[in-house]
């Protein structure tokens, strides 16, 4: 009998997972240690302090940034799930019609091209609107990232209206439910979990975005991760390790809600 292959047992397999885990992470762990160290020095310890979180809480550069930072990604993932959600409702909840594939395509198209094409897009496109209407503000930030964000809410809202039946739905519209009833009091309740999975995974996509918001952000408008990059000009600090440990555990807290969800909608 033939033995089954497994890719774990073929040589060097572990050594290289290993060494691939230690350098994704060993840096991680390095910024975040820092983060805690009383010197000044980012590869000198002395001892263990909490000195450069209580100076981070103290900046107020730090504190406008990530005020800015959540406002932002609030509104982008909100609307962003909702449009997101919008459109993935016509593209699963309705007979299939032509032009259905590219609809898809074009939805997810954004996954695909480099976001520095977007961003400079993005600012030229903003920056003619700017020229002929006179207005400014951070609401084409917002846009800008809103729209960013819908793709990656489409995914999950959309596998999971995938893997719902139509059964509950159907049985509804067979009781004279009317559409916008059979969706409130059916489909919506069992498509919370891919709706609360897109709206944090926008809103981390959003939180960690430099490329779009370095182009498109206006005056007064520097979100964390700018201020950081503008930053680590000067010259790395544990402060500024203390502000990317607190980004850090932020990402991460909303990406194990967004698995949690994840693995909700499975069961």
């Amino acid at each position: 009998m033939a033995k089954r292959y497994d890719l774990r047992r073929q040589p060097g397999f572990s050594q290289i997972a290993w060494f691939c885990i230690f350098m994704l992470y060993a840096p991680i762990l390095m910024l975040v240690l820092f983060s805690f160290n009383d010197n000044r020095s980012v590869v000198k310890w002395t001892e263990f302090s909490f000195r450069w979180y209580t100076e981070a809480f103290a900046n107020d550069g730090i504190r406008a940034a990530a005020v800015t930072s959540l406002k932002l990604a609030l509104v982008a993932s909100v609307f962003g799930t909702i449009f997101a959600t919008m459109a993935a409702l016509a593209t699963t909840r309705t007979r299939p019609y032509r032009g259905m594939n590219l609809a898809y395509a074009i939805i997810n198209q954004p996954l695909m091209i480099p976001e520095i094409v977007t961003a400079i897009a993005s600012l030229s496109l903003f920056a003619l609107i700017k020229q002929i209407t006179g207005v400014t503000g951070i609401g084409y930030l917002m846009l800008a990232h809103t729209v960013f964000c819908v793709p990656f809410a489409y995914m999950p809202i959309r596998a999971r209206l995938e893997d719902m039946t139509l059964t509950l739905e159907q049985a509804a519209a067979d009781l004279y439910a009317s559409p916008i009833r059979v969706f409130w009091e059916v489909t919506f309740p069992l498509l919370i979990p891919g709706v609360v999975s897109g709206a944090m995974l926008a809103f981390v996509v959003s939180l960690d975005d430099v490329i779009i918001t370095l182009m498109v952000a206006g005056p007064g408008e520097t979100t964390l991760p700018i201020f950081i990059l503008g930053a680590i000009r000067r010259g790395i600090t544990p402060e500024i390790n203390a502000v990317s440990t607190i980004l850090l555990a932020v990402s991460i807290l909303l990406v194990a809600v967004f698995f949690l969800f994840q693995r909700k909608t499975k069961k």
